[in-house]
This record gives structure tokens, C-alpha cells and sequence, in this order.
């Protein structure tokens, strides 16, 4: 296919762009060519197209890494749309894709995360449980692939042990549940206390750690938590985390603000 892109193929092009590393936006990556496939694109096409996404960046900007500069009008459009409406466009691309395929069923079958399901989700159809399943995919993807595959704090690129945390819980914060800038990727462990509220992040994305966390034995707080603290993580490529839905983690979720 040649000629300009149509909104449907560069809402496609930006929800992949998300969940691929920067470094990856190459026209031999078997995603890009798949899509390429997928949408009548040569992979070339498709792979200029998410280099001219990052062009829009303001992480990959700030790093110095402008991509291309030949962003559309509808590039922004779309990116803006995407920043609006996380939710809704990850399911609309998960439908876009599911007609180019020529799935009968709208809402294919994906497995399920090893990740916790949130509280609102109980008692949902099988439509819903798809959905839940697919966003949550999306969100894991691309606050993974923003931090290189990971721990912000450690560096331990162990996929299994990884997890795209969200800064501000799923429940508390319904239009920032699929935005990657409202995710960390931390490991297991520390996932887990910053759930908790028993460690955050200050201003300057340094570890912030709970007074409760010294109650621990001395061997185990020196070993995992003592030698972390005022420790700045290491940020991301693109989506920067969102400060003011960081200082809602440190008021409202840190044990030591309660």
C-alpha cells in the first residue's frame, strides 16, 4: 500500500511503539513486520513511521535521541488522543487488529499475566476478563519496555521477576491506569513495599524508605532496603514517570505520611 496513513494504521503503529524498547525500531524487528504485513506497509515504511513517533517524544527529546523529524499533523493527533485516552485506544487498537486479521471474535483469547488482579475486577464477564487482560498486557509491555527491560532501582533484567508498578494504584486513578508514565519497573520485592506504602520516590526519584521497614531484622534491612536508600532510579527512555502522581504515592500511600 502507498499514499498516507490512515488514522486506524497509525493508532496501530503508536500502540506498538509503546511497547518496544527505543532501540528496537528497526525494519527487521518480527513485530514491526508483522504490522508492516498486517496494514499493506513495508517494514521500512512502518519502522520511519515509529521513529517518526519518537520525534514527538519529550523523553526521547530530552536524551538527545530525536528519531526522524517528519511527524504529521496526524501523528500528533493521534499522539495526543492516545495521552486522553489510554483505555479506550488500547482496546479500539486490540479491535483495528482483530478485523485486519480477520478474527471472527473481536476480543481474542490471551493468557493471563502473572500479575494481581484488581479489586474491581471480580465478578466480570469473559468480555471483560479479555479486556482486563489485554490492558494490563499493554501496561506491562510498555512501562517494561520504556525501562529497558529493568528494575529502575537494581538493574536486574529478570523478566519473571519484574513488574509494571503503577504509581498510583489501578482503583484510585481510572484515566491514568493504561498511561506508562504512571508506571515503575521495579523488581518483585521492592514492587511489593512500594505497593505497601513502606518505600516511595522524592523529587528527585531518589528511594525514600518507611520508618516501619527499620523494625525488620537489621541483617535483612541493611542487606535489601538500608543500602537502596537515597538511591536514584534510573529513569526511562521515554515516558518519564509523572512527578505529581508521585507526590499523590508520597501523601497519600506512604505509611509515614499517615
Amino acid at each position: 500500500m502507498s499514499g498516507n496513513w490512515t488514522p486506524e494504521q497509525v493508532k496501530l503503529a503508536f500502540h506498538l511503539y509503546c511497547q518496544l524498547p527505543f532501540g528496537r525500531l528497526h525494519h527487521s524487528n518480527p513485530e514491526i513486520i508483522a504490522l508492516a504485513e498486517l496494514i499493506g506497509r513495508t517494514p521500512s515504511a512502518v519502522a520511519m513511521k515509529l521513529t517518526n513517533l519518537a520525534s514527538l517524544d519529550p523523553a526521547i527529546i530530552a536524551s538527545g535521541r530525536k528519531g526522524l523529524s517528519g511527524a504529521s499533523n496526524l501523528d500528533r493527533a493521534i499522539w495526543d488522543e492516545f495521552h486522553a485516552d489510554w483505555e479506550g485506544l488500547v482496546i479500539e487498537c486490540t479491535h483495528i487488529r482483530s478485523k485486519l486479521e480477520g478474527s471472527h471474535d473481536s476480543m481474542p483469547e490471551i493468557e493471563p499475566l502473572p500479575i494481581s488482579t484488581p479489586d474491581d475486577f471480580t465478578g466480570e464477564t469473559r468480555t471483560q476478563t479479555v479486556q482486563q487482560r489485554i490492558k494490563q498486557s499493554f501496561f506491562r509491555r510498555a512501562v517494561l519496555a520504556s525501562y529497558g527491560n529493568r528494575c529502575c532501582i537494581t538493574g536486574l533484567s529478570e523478566p519473571r521477576l519484574l513488574i509494571a508498578s503503577h504509581i498510583v494504584p489501578w482503583s484510585q486513578d481510572k484515566a491514568n491506569r493504561l498511561n506508562p508514565s504512571n508506571g515503575l519497573c521495579l523488581s518483585a520485592l521492592y514492587d511489593r513495599a512500594f505497593d505497601q506504602g513502606l518505600m516511595t520516590f522524592d523529587e528527585d526519584w531518589r528511594v525514600v524508605l518507611s520508618s516501619q521497614l527499620q523494625r525488620q531484622p537489621q541483617s535483612i534491612f541493611e542487606q535489601w532496603f538500608k543500602a537502596i536508600e537515597g538511591q536514584p532510579i534510573q529513569l526511562p527512555e521515554r515516558f518519564m514517570p509523572d512527578a505529581s502522581l508521585m507526590r499523590k504515592h508520597r501523601e497519600t500511600l506512604f505509611l509515614d505520611n499517615h
